[in-house]
C-alpha cells in the first residue's frame, strides 16, 4: 500500500490528515511539520510490572537504575502519571488507541484480538511517514489474527504475541513479522497447546534479543523519521516457575546479597533493563540523532506479587497503596519519564494528571497530524514542552476491571474513587480518597462527601460503553 493510498484508507476510517502534513510518496513530499520543524524519532519503552518504587529517580533506594534515572536527569518526570490499566492486555490497548477500558476493545486479559477498524498511534505514525516497529511483548492478537503488529500499523515486528507465552524468558520460538524464528538451545517441560511452558534448557534470554534488536534498528533506520515501540518484558515473572519465576542470567550486583533468591532476581532483571536503556540511548548520541528522537518511557501496571517477587521487599509502590490487579494508586500509578533534548526541560517536573491513552493524541500533536474523532486522550504536548497555561485538562480518568469480581475507579482531580467487587453489586459502596493529603489511600472519606461520591457513580456508569467481551451486571 503506497502512503497515498494508505492516507486515503485511514481518510476513509474517518481521521483526516491535517493540511500541514505533508507524506513521501504523494505530490507534495517531505518531513516538515506546520511549524517548520523536522518531524521527530519517536520511541516507547515500557517496561513490564514495574512498580511506581522501582526505579531510583521515584525513589527506590536498593534497586540500581542509573540509566533510568538520567532520563529523568534530562527530561521530565510525571509523577502523575497512569498505566491503562492494573493488568498486560488492557494496557497496551489503550496506549495503543487512545481510548480509556471503557471504551477500549480489549478491557481484559483474554485472546480478544484488535480489529482492523481499530486505529492504532503506530497506524497514524505510519500514514505520516513514519518508518514503525515494536520488539518485544504485543499482547493485543494472536498469529494469523487481524490484531498482529504487522495488520496494525508496524511495518516491522520481534518478539513474543501472546502475553502467556512471555512469561518464558526461555521460549523455543518467537515471531518475526509473521513467522516463527527459533531460539538456539531453549527447551520446554512438557509444552502446553499454545508451545509454551517452563524452559527445562535455557541458552537464549529473550530480553537480550529485544535489546539488540532495538540497537540493530536504530543503525539501519538512523537516516529514517521513525517509531520504535519497545515494550521489554522485564520485570515480569515466570509465572509457571512457581517461586523460581524470576529468571535472569547473572544476579550481577545482587548476587552476594542475603535476600531470598526471587528477590535477587527481581533487582537484577530492573537493573539489566536499565543498562540496556543506557545503550538505547548512547546509541541515538553516538548515531547523532539524540537531539531528533522524543523518547517516552513507563511501565505497563505496579509491580507484581508472583514467582516468588514481594513487592513489599524492596518498596515496589512506593508511597502508594497496593499493586498490580488493585485499582488503587499502586496498581495503575507508574513511573514515567520524557525527554526531548531542547525541547523538554532538563530536570523537570509535572504533576499534571495524564494516562496511557492521552500518548496517541500526543504524538499526533507531536507529528502535526489530526488524531481521530472519539478519542479520551488529550495531548500532553504543552506540559512537556513547559507551557501549562495551554494545556488541556481531563474531567476524570477512569478504569475498570475484569478479574476478582470486577471492579471501577475513577479520578476527579485530587479525588480518587474505587468500586469493589462490581459483579455482586454495581451500585455498592465507593471508596473515596483525596490524593493531595492521603496518597496512600488509607482514609476513606466518603461518608464525608456525599456529593463527590454521586459525581463519581455517576461517572462509573457513563464513562463506558458496553461490551460483549466484558459485560458488566445488567448487559
Amino acid at each position: 500500500m503506497t502512503d497515498c493510498t494508505r492516507r486515503d484508507f485511514l481518510k476513509n476510517a474517518g481521521i483526516a490528515m491535517a493540511t500541514y502534513s505533508l507524506l513521501p510518496g504523494c505530490a507534495t513530499a517531505g518531513r516538515i511539520t506546520r511549524k517548520g520543524r523536522k518531524k521527530p524519532n519517536i520511541i516507547f519503552i515500557l517496561a513490564d510490572d514495574l512498580g511506581y518504587g522501582d526505579v531510583g529517580c521515584f525513589g527506590q533506594k536498593v534497586i540500581q537504575t542509573p540509566n533510568i534515572d538520567n532520563l529523568a536527569a534530562e527530561g521530565m518526570k510525571l509523577t502523575d502519571h497512569y498505566a491503562g490499566s492494573t493488568v498486560c492486555a488492557p494496557s497496551r490497548c489503550c496506549l495503543m488507541t487512545g481510548l480509556h477500558t471503557g471504551h477500549a476493545l480489549i478491557r481484559g486479559n483474554a485472546n480478544v484480538p484488535l480489529r482492523p477498524e481499530d486505529v492504532t498511534v503506530a497506524e497514524l505514525l505510519d500514514a505520516a511517514g513514519y518508518t514503525t516497529a515494536i520488539i518485544g511483548k504485543w499482547g493485543l492478537g494472536e498469529a494469523g489474527s487481524t490484531g498482529i503488529p504487522n495488520r496494525q500499523g508496524f511495518d516491522y515486528w520481534f518478539g513474543y504475541l501472546n502475553q502467556r507465552h512471555a512469561h518464558n524468558y526461555y521460549p523455543e520460538f518467537l515471531w518475526r513479522n509473521e513467522q516463527k524464528v527459533t531460539l538456539r538451545g531453549n527447551k520446554l517441560t512438557k509444552p502446553d497447546e499454545g508451545g509454551w511452558g517452563v524452559s527445562e534448557e535455557k541458552v537464549t534470554y529473550s530480553h537480550d534479543l529485544f535489546a539488540a534488536e532495538a540497537l540493530d534498528f536504530l543503525d539501519k533506520n538512523k537516516d529514517k523519521t521513525f517509531f520504535l515501540y519497545l515494550p521489554f518484558t522485564i520485570p515480569h515473572a515466570n509465572n509457571e516457575a512457581g517461586n523460581r519465576g524470576m529468571e535472569v542470567p547473572d544476579l550481577g550486583q545482587y548476587a552476594d546479597k542475603d535476600w531470598p533468591e526471587p528477590q535477587k532476581g527481581h533487582a537484577a532483571m530492573i537493573t539489566r533493563m536499565d543498562g540496556d536503556i543506557g545503550r538505547v540511548m548512547a546509541k541515538l548520541k553516538e548515531l547523532g540523532i539524540d537531539e531528533d528522537t522524543f523518547v517516552f518511557f513507563s511501565s505497563d501496571n505496579g509491580p507484581h506479587k508472583e514467582g516468588g517477587a514481594d513487592p513489599e521487599f524492596f518498596n515496589s509502590s512506593g508511597p502508594l497503596r497496593g499493586y498490580k490487579r488493585a485499582l488503587y494508586e499502586g496498581g495503575i500509578r507508574v513511573p514515567t519519564i520524557a525527554r526531548w533534548p531542547g525541547r523538554i526541560k532538563a530536570g523537570s517536573q509535572s504533576g499534571h494528571i495524564s494516562a496511557f491513552w492521552d500518548f496517541l493524541p500526543t504524538c499526533c500533536d507531536i507529528v502535526g497530524i489530526e488524531p481521530p474523532d472519539g478519542l479520551d486522550g488529550i495531548s500532553l504536548l504543552p506540559t512537556l514542552l513547559g507551557q501549562p497555561q495551554e494545556q488541556k485538562e481531563h474531567e476524570y480518568l477512569y478504569w475498570e476491571f475484569h478479574e476478582q469480581g470486577k471492579r471501577q475507579a475513577v479520578r476527579i482531580g485530587d479525588w480518587k474513587g474505587i468500586r469493589q467487587n462490581v459483579a455482586k453489586d454495581p451500585d455498592g459502596p465507593i471508596e473515596l480518597y483525596n490524593l493531595k493529603t492521603d496518597l496512600g489511600e488509607h482514609n476513606n472519606v466518603a461518608n464525608e462527601n456525599t456529593e463527590i461520591v454521586e459525581r463519581i457513580a455517576k461517572i462509573m456508569k457513563s464513562a463506558r460503553t458496553p461490551s460483549e467481551h466484558w459485560k458488566m451486571p445488567g448487559e
